[in-house]
């Protein structure tokens, strides 16, 4: 799974923490589920009551006891209704509780021996009481999606979720890791919707009732919690690798921009079967985007599904593909996570860490090095937490099998695959994967399994990597000195560890008395440890870490003059990014502004754009920089440079910069259309409002809205008010600066005191879904809070219809409420 959730939300100066904010200290042992039984086979039948949002199922569920004989069965079964248990027949006693299924089977099963239990039931999603995975606050399992058609914006759909254990809240199962089983599920649904499940689709059958059964079959094992299915009016692009189908579901208006989204699905399989050197297995790969799904996205095998935030035009992806990250974790979740899977969800690293790893190999592939280091400097800051510190990788110790999806089960595991790799080697890495694989596939694997695998490929003891970074917790925390003595000719490098526990670690140290370094390869394996090196000419720098690949919070004592000497000469993205972050708070010397000018010529892009961010436009002694600037908002060859040289350029206000801002708006790239017309509000308002109310496709407006909605905002647009309405929460909500979080505050006070019921009714609903939708966060408390707020101001006003504007505020707290 591949989590999606703005950890910084914003709300009239309110802080709200998520759930992984939550320390996890707990002395309860979690233990693998113990295999008692062992699932064969399962073949459902299932029908959708939308009026109940309910499913009616048949289940037969084929079982072997795992060692020891059995006379018993117990399944996970959440909230459902049990009409029968049978066996070849014969009804079965049983004893169900809500949760689990406790069946007598009448007889006694010895290994090897395979039997076949019914199971006629009613799930009943709505009933289900747990908590949900990372962003779904109530792990139902099966979602009914506005299945009464009540919403004119949203279409009617029905999707599942099942990790980490809420297959069972539709079908009965033995709902843990650590079991494997081949499926079929029949699917009975309105004749005008298409359906996805695990495998393939053998046979589609319509019947007399306007309804038709498709029949998925999925001939190879795998856990419970990745079974699948959705229900709605897609359409599907067809695609190909090699032989097998690779299919997108997206809704009829994203269809031109499928392929634009998804299409280098075929590429990414190909290159993660080269890389593992283990070929793709499944029979086909499929992804679907599934209104109001929040976790990011799903491996459900060869199903994948993904949230809302997957649909792009044309004019977003020019900019960026903001997915393709999400795409390529979910397509490796296919090797490691579907094909071997997680024992138990305190070796989730082995599913997840290997997902979040393969966002940069695909980078470092597909785009090179500074792509792929840019992105892991990203996920390591997510994982720099005192709350992550504290927590091993692999961990049995915890409140909540939820607690596992955090930023070091994820950001923090592919951090240490990274060390790992660059210890081994790419050629022993990649083998030790590819044994890992093949030894466990179709089973699942722990840590220590990994461990084996590269040892016995690389002939290295790994026991000390594995306990350190896996079965420990934290991560190096140095304090780097460099001496030189220029009498002696002798550099000197003192490395202090200042954290609690030791870490032992290569350390690559570069020093440069020209353009090329003199590498020297140390390793560090105690708190305090010096390494001395005669020198020719004396250094220009000394660079530690030099390879940029260990997991650590380094400080060293670099001077500015030697920073400036690492941009100009260093090769690693983050040295050269550590250097213009410095330079930034020197720019009154000469030399740093004129290096500082040169970064804006960076060969990686996102260090253009972290200098034109950083260089003070302000200063006397800047023209040379205002005229790259303006020429970098035209030219430069990445569509989100051009867009922030604009944003830098509109805090001169200068009107000599009105056309280029006007030529913006015709730009092919929403990222330069967005900055132009927030630049342009600035130096005329009229023209901007204009440009802004012009814009009426409904693409368009939500690819544009984070600068539509503040200029409709500011300049009251009333036209606009049902829009701005419908999409306030998420400015107010999820704003990533106070000052764009202001703007909708702004714009919440102007459309709550409408005399609209469509704006109102608009207001309310965007609070109750996202109250809903983030109750985890406790955003419905906030919700309800804001709701009551409007609602005395509604009792308070004399408008005419103001019992229907009550009305419509109370039914929103009352769903809130529920």
């Amino acid at each position: 799974m591949k989590i999606k959730i703005l950890f910084v939300l914003l709300f009239m100066g309110v802080f709200i923490g998520t759930a992984q904010d939550k320390k996890e200290i707990n002395s309860i042992y979690r233990a693998e589920t113990e295999k008692i039984n062992n699932l064969v086979h399962t073949k459902l039948k299932v029908s959708f009551d939308y009026a109940k949002r309910q499913l009616n199922g048949e289940a037969w569920i084929t079982l072997e006891p795992h060692f020891y004989n059995v006379t018993e069965l117990e399944l996970d079964a959440k909230a459902m209704l049990i009409h029968k248990v049978s066996k070849e027949g014969k009804d079965l006693k049983y004893e169900y509780d809500g949760n689990k299924l406790k069946v007598n089977l009448a007889n006694i099963y010895a290994k090897g021996d395979e039997y076949t239990i019914y199971v006629k039931y009613t799930a009943r999603p709505e009933e289900v009481k747990q908590e949900g995975s990372a962003a779904i606050n109530d792990a139902k399992g099966l979602y009914f999606i506005d299945p009464d058609g009540a919403d004119p914006n949203k279409p009617t759909q029905v999707w599942t979720q099942g990790e980490t254990e809420s297959s069972s809240c539709w079908f009965p199962t033995i709902d843990s890791p650590n079991q494997k089983t081949t499926q079929e599920i029949y699917m009975t649904v309105q004749d005008k919707y298409v359906t996805l499940s695990n495998g393939l689709l053998i046979k589609q059958t319509k019947n007399n009732d306007g309804t038709r059964t498709d029949y998925w079959k999925m001939e190879l094992k795998h856990a419970p919690y990745l079974f699948f299915m959705g229900v709605g009016e897609f359409s599907i692009i067809k695609d190909k690798w090699k032989n097998i189908a690779v299919d997108y579901y997206v809704e009829k208006e994203y269809e031109p921009y499928a392929k634009d989204i998804f299409g280098l699905t075929p590429e990414m399989i190909q290159f993660y079967s080269d890389y593992t050197g283990v070929e793709y297995v499944w029979p086909k790969y499929a992804q679907m985007i599934g209104r109001d799904y929040v976790s990011g996205a799903m491996e459900n095998t060869t199903a994948v599904l993904h949230m809302e935030r997957a649909y792009q035009t044309s004019s977003d992806i020019v900019d960026e593909n903001t997915w393709e990250n999400t795409i390529a974790h979910e397509l490796f979740h296919h090797w490691f996570g579907d094909l071997v899977t997680t024992e138990s969800w305190g070796n989730l690293t082995v599913n997840e860490s290997f997902a979040n790893y393969s966002e940069y190999l695909w980078q470092e592939y597909k785009y090179g090095a500074d792509y792929a280091d840019a992105h892991r400097y990203s996920e390591i800051k997510g994982y720099m937490s005192p709350e992550n510190e504290i927590k091993d990788l692999v961990r049995f110790h915890y409140n909540s099998r939820e607690d596992m999806f955090d930023g070091v089960s994820y950001q923090k595991g592919g951090a240490v695959l990274h060390m790992l790799r660059n210890f081994l080697g790419d050629k022993a890495f990649r083998e030790g994967l590819k044994l890992y694989l093949n030894d466990n596939k179709f089973g699942t694997g722990e840590a220590h399994q990994l461990r084996l695998a590269l040892e016995e490929v690389s002939g290295k003891d790994l026991n000390w990597f594995f306990n350190q970074w896996y079965y420990s917790n934290g991560h190096p925390k140095l304090d780097i000195k460099y001496t030189i003595s220029e009498s002696a000719k002798i550099v000197t490098v003192e490395v202090k560890q200042k954290q609690d526990n030791l870490f032992q670690f290569p350390l690559a140290i570069d020093i440069y008395e020209d353009a090329k370094p003199k590498r020297f390869n140390v390793w560090i394996d105690e708190k305090n440890k010096s390494f001395s090196f005669k020198y020719t000419k004396k250094p220009h720098l000394i660079n530690g870490d030099a390879e940029r690949v260990l997991l650590a919070e380094i400080k060293d004592n670099k001077t500015i003059e030697e920073l400036v000497y690492q941009y100009n000469y260093a090769p690693k993205y983050e040295d050269r990014r550590e250097a213009i972050e410095a330079m930034a708070e020197n720019q009154k010397d000469e030399a740093v502004f004129k290096t500082l000018i040169k970064a804006l010529d960076d060969k990686y892009y996102g260090l253009r754009i972290l200098a034109i961010e950083k260089i003070d436009i302000s200063k006397t002694n800047a023209k040379s920089a205002i005229k790259l600037l303006e020429k970098m908002a035209v030219n430069d060859k990445k569509t989100l440079v051009r867009a922030a040289a604009i944003n830098r350029l509109e805090i001169l206000e200068d009107k000599k910069y009105i056309p280029l801002f006007n030529k913006g708006l015709q730009s092919n790239s929403n990222a330069v259309k967005k900055s132009s017309l927030l630049a342009l509000s600035k130096l005329d308002k009229e023209a901007a409002l204009q440009f802004a109310l012009s814009i009426d496709n409904d693409l368009d407006k939500k690819s544009l809205k984070d600068a539509l909605i503040p200029i409709y905002i500011i300049n009251k647009a009333e036209s606009q008010m049902s829009y701005v309405a419908d999409n306030i929460v998420e400015g107010m909500f999820f704003a990533d600066t106070r000052a764009k979080s202001n703007t909708y505050k702004e714009g919440f006070q102007w459309i709550s005191a409408s005399d609209s019921k469509e704006v109102i009714a608009n207001l309310v609903n965007n609070f109750v879904d996202a109250g809903l939708k983030y109750k985890q966060y406790g955003v419905d408390k906030i919700s309800i809070q804001v709701l009551e707020q409007v609602l005395e101001l509604k009792k308070e006003a004399n408008f005419s219809n103001k019992g229907e504007l009550i009305k419509i505020v109370q039914d929103g707290l009352d769903k809130l409420k529920e």
